[in-house]
């Protein structure tokens, strides 16, 4: 099964529908409720990294039998240092929108946390491509 979701630019009131959009598809799927909070947090955290960062962007959903595979990728100003960036608490978010309570630093880092496997393509200029991946069956 596959989705295409659009992540709007600067829009936080429809920020966050593509991953409940996925959440409520993986409960109607009989998804075990762990991978399900898991799929939602993550995905969650890299569509509103989108949203902050990079004036939108697009989800890429991919569900088979082993894994669900999330591709969230934008054509924003890339992420010139990574490593800073998986930081917990670091952020480059500008003081707008942490008044707003976004941009503490936690998304890199929590879809860290809740995925089973990420990957990151960034480049400078160009956009990030943020990858992740949960397994159905869980260790």
């Amino acid at each position: 099964m596959t989705r295409e979701f659009v992540i709007p630019a600067n829009d936080f009131a429809a920020a966050g529908e593509a991953s409940s959009s996925v959440k409520r598809m993986l409960v109607q799927l009989g998804v075990d409720p762990l991978i399900v909070k898991k799929t939602a947090i993550s995905m969650y955290e890299a569509e509103m990294n989108a949203v902050i960062h990079a004036d939108g962007g697009k989800a890429l959903l991919e569900i088979d039998s082993e894994k669900i595979l999330i591709k969230i990728q934008d054509q924003g100003p890339g992420i010139p240092d990574l490593d800073k960036a998986m930081e917990e608490g670091y952020s480059t978010a500008p003081d707008e929108i942490r008044e707003q309570g976004f941009g503490a630093g936690m998304g890199l880092p929590n879809i860290k946390r809740y995925s089973d496997k990420l990957d990151i393509k960034t480049e400078v200029g160009k956009g990030t491509t943020v990858e992740i991946t949960i397994f159905l069956k869980q260790a």
